[in-house]
């Protein structure tokens, strides 16, 4: 059996080399170009998947067409629609009939299960009457939703440039009970929602959670003693540990890019500093100092820098400092306060939340402080985070009153604001790299 890795998927060619690369070809013609708010989503046609059981089949392709049509930059046809129904992988299509149809760009797909899980897919320019992309998988049975993922992520990288998205996990907080006495407990799901499992049982509350590079570890804040504590929690193992005791209370805790090291918060004798320590504990790192708030650190994808949140100029403002500490430089200086800042994984972009006028916003801005917009405004807003291919930011908005928050998300563009399912009211999204 060939477990499914997304290195060795994305290695196995439907059709050799010579038609990859007549699909090269076809791709700089039929390709979204996403550059500014203006752009229309691309039309595309997908039946369903080709399979001896067909209600599966339909499955994959429903699960492949929620995908695209969730990320804002695809529109697939109502397969009902469609001259075709079921895809054909083995030969050719007939253009002339999706051209008339309106179809420029065209999936066609087929998947078995059996012993495992064998799917292939091909995606093509009608007009010009070539493939794109052509892409085979095979995976352990209980994978199905991978599988579908993966080929979205081809798809997406095909036509609309970049990286995709959609075989990701996001790390939140499960929140449950009555508003004044909540249980809160870390969760994770797929990122369209599916397959929740939870990872802490809501003895003690857990907040914060964010993923490590390598997608096996979350930090987060865990309130077990008392007081806030950074925790790690290993997700293959389920094994949790406390970071180490550094002081009453610790807090705000991110994952450097390489894994190597934890940044956080320590509070002590009211003024809150930001300090780094290695994954396996020792002796910290003091990276800021004085009486100020210093929190929310998030490092650049490089690793050399960290942005993160201080009111030593009397507000709470977003500061640069390298990543060894000292001469911290502000950037921000819209209206109202900043907090939660994060890098963007491409490094040209700094998400964060701002407060004014009695309202959150969600926003953007360079990474030297120009060029700041606002992507969604809201009662309360707040906590992003980055989907891998630095386009899509996720956080939660909670309305007031009775009702508890929910996650939602945004292009960079403020575009395509949708809302993610949830078994429970959510906060604190983390959104992991793509997987292994």
């Amino acid at each position: 059996m060939n477990l499914l890795t997304r290195r060795n998927a994305l290695k196995l060619g439907l059709a050799g080399s010579a038609v990859l690369a007549a699909g090269n070809s076809a791709m700089a013609a039929l390709q979204i170009v996403v550059e500014g708010a203006n752009f229309q989503p691309l039309p595309i046609a997908i039946p369903n998947f080709a399979s001896s059981d067909p209600a599966f089949g339909q499955e994959i392709a429903d699960i492949v067409r929620n995908n695209l049509r969730r990320s804002g930059l695809f529109l697939p046809f109502d397969p009902a629609t469609l001259p075709v129904q079921v895809g054909d992988v083995n030969n050719s299509p007939d253009f002339n009939i999706w051209r008339t149809a309106n179809v420029d760009a065209l999936v066609m797909g087929a998947v078995e299960r059996g012993g495992q899980i064998s799917s292939s897919v091909r995606v093509w320019d009608t007009q010009q009457a070539s493939q794109v992309v052509g892409k085979s998988y095979n995976t352990d049975p209980n994978s199905s939703r991978r599988v579908a993922h993966i080929i979205s992520d081809a798809i997406y990288e095909s036509l609309a440039g970049g990286t995709g998205y959609f075989d990701t996990r996001v790390v939140y907080v499960a929140e449950s009970g009555p508003k004044a006495n909540r249980v809160k407990r870390l969760a994770i799901m797929d990122q369209d929602g599916a397959n929740v499992q939870y990872l802490t049982e809501g003895n003690t509350l857990a907040l914060t959670p964010r993923f490590s590079p390598n997608n096996d570890l979350v930090t987060y804040m865990n309130f077990e003693d008392g007081n806030p504590q950074v925790y790690i929690l290993q997700l293959s193992s389920g094994q949790q540990q406390r970071l180490g005791s550094f002081g009453s209370m610790t807090f705000a805790p991110r994952f450097s890019p390489d894994g190597g090291r934890i940044v956080f918060s320590v509070e002590n004798a009211g003024a809150t500093n930001i300090y780094s320590v290695g994954v396996g504990g020792g002796q910290p790192t003091q990276l800021t100092s004085g009486a100020a708030i210093d929190t929310g650190p998030s490092y650049s994808p490089d690793g050399s820098t960290i942005i993160f949140e201080s009111d030593r100029g009397g507000s709470p403002q977003l500061y640069l400092m390298s990543a060894g500490g000292g001469n911290a430089q502000r950037i921000s200086y819209g209206q109202g306060s900043y907090s939660t800042p994060v890098w963007s994984p491409k490094g040209d972009l700094i998400a964060f939340t701002r407060q004014s006028g009695g309202q959150f916003n969600i926003g953007i801005m360079n990474a030297d402080g120009s060029g700041e917009r606002m992507l969604y405004s809201s009662f309360h807003a707040e906590g992003p985070s980055w989907a891998p291919n630095g386009r899509v930011i996720m956080f939660f908005q909670d309305p007031g009153g009775n009702d508890g928050p929910k996650l939602m998300s945004v292009d960079i563009w403020g575009r395509n604001v949708q809302t993610i399912p949830t078994d429970s009211y959510a906060s604190d999204p983390a959104w992991s790299p793509l997987r292994a």
